[in-house]
């Protein structure tokens, strides 16, 4: 495929290192005792002083009982290396597709179809287990770009459906808008809002119909009561955690680089809103994950240019 990954670099991207913020990353939090997944993560974009490495930010995430990611592409560079580091890393599971923000770029130079169809066939490449993010954005999008949002958000509901894989949902002020369309042309079977930043209401209508809730590190910030009591209102076996790297950095680290492996700080902050030990919900959370996703090792990793040569070599479990 042109415009094929050719190697197995650590960043496609440098995130915007602003005025004033805290570059260093935090410290490492206490582990859990039971481990869980980070359902949404980007590591393809650095940050930070000194920006980790992948591999630095697995190991430190395997450490702290982070077990896996999925890491989420959101254009076609950044969905093909996700594709690509999936079938190596077996830490990892991969999302692709065009980001809401982006399709309307896409469209206007006319290869939005083009960058679609090579979605599906991303879609189809070993430990690809979801099509995301993708979704509506009406924050950072105007109304010019909302038909071309919507029609890329149909096609990569119907590439996820297609392919049996989970759909991950970026929704940004426009929840009415994704909610009629999911109902409208029917969601995947396994559909997960990530990074939900809706209301208890919001959140009881996602779980009439099945959907799961994602939640990131906003859940820990002071202004954020909103968001726990959709946490609070909906049942267990429907909810998952997420980082969003490098970005929404928990409490009390805000603003700070973020990583998988600081999820623990958003995990013990929900179970403390939800007034349950910790090792119950990472034991749930855990299987949700699993049940939207599959397991980490049911397919191998294919290592390549490792060592002295190529190889596939079947891991069979998790780091």
């Amino acid at each position: 495929m042109a415009n094929e990954p050719q190697s197995e670099a650590n960043f496609v991207r440098q995130r915007d290192k602003g005025t004033g913020r805290d570059l260093t990353y935090p410290p490492l939090p206490d582990p859990l005792v039971v481990p869980v997944y980070d359902n949404h993560t980007h590591l393809e974009i650095g940050d930070g002083d000194q920006s980790l490495s992948v591999a630095e930010q697995l190991d430190r995430a395997s450490s702290v009982g982070v077990r896996g990611v999925i890491q989420v592409g959101g254009d076609l560079e950044t969905s093909r290396w996700s594709a690509m580091m999936a079938a190596r890393e077996p830490r990892m599971l991969a999302a692709v597709a065009i980001h809401p923000n982006e399709a309307p770029v896409y469209d206007a130079a006319g290869t939005l179809d083009d960058a679609l169809a090579e979605i599906a066939e991303l879609a189809t490449r070993p430990r690809v287990v979801a099509i995301g993010e993708t979704g509506l954005d009406y924050f950072r999008t105007g109304p010019e770009g909302h038909a071309s949002q919507q029609r890329s958000f149909e096609a990569h509901i119907e590439i996820a459906k297609r392919n049996g894989l989970a759909l991950q949902i970026h929704d940004r002020d426009a929840h009415a808008a994704v909610i009629e369309t999911l109902l409208r042309v029917g969601a995947p079977e396994r559909t997960v809002f990530h990074c939900f930043s809706g209301d208890a209401e919001m959140a009881r209508i996602l779980a009439d119909n099945g959907w799961y809730l994602s939640f990131a590190g906003t859940v820990t910030f002071k202004n954020a009561d909103r968001l726990r009591a959709a946490l609070a209102a909906v049942p267990r076996a429907l909810l998952l955690v997420e980082t969003d790297a490098p970005f929404l950095t928990p409490a009390p680290f805000r603003g700070r680089p973020n990583a998988p492996y600081l999820l623990p700080h958003t995990l013990r902050a929900m179970a403390d809103h939800l007034e349950t030990d910790v090792t119950i919900l990472a034991s749930q959370i855990s299987s949700n994950t699993e049940l939207v996703y599959g397991c980490w090792d049911a397919e191998p990793v294919n290592v390549i240019g490792i060592g002295t040569g190529s190889e596939t070599r079947p891991f069979g479990g998790l780091a």
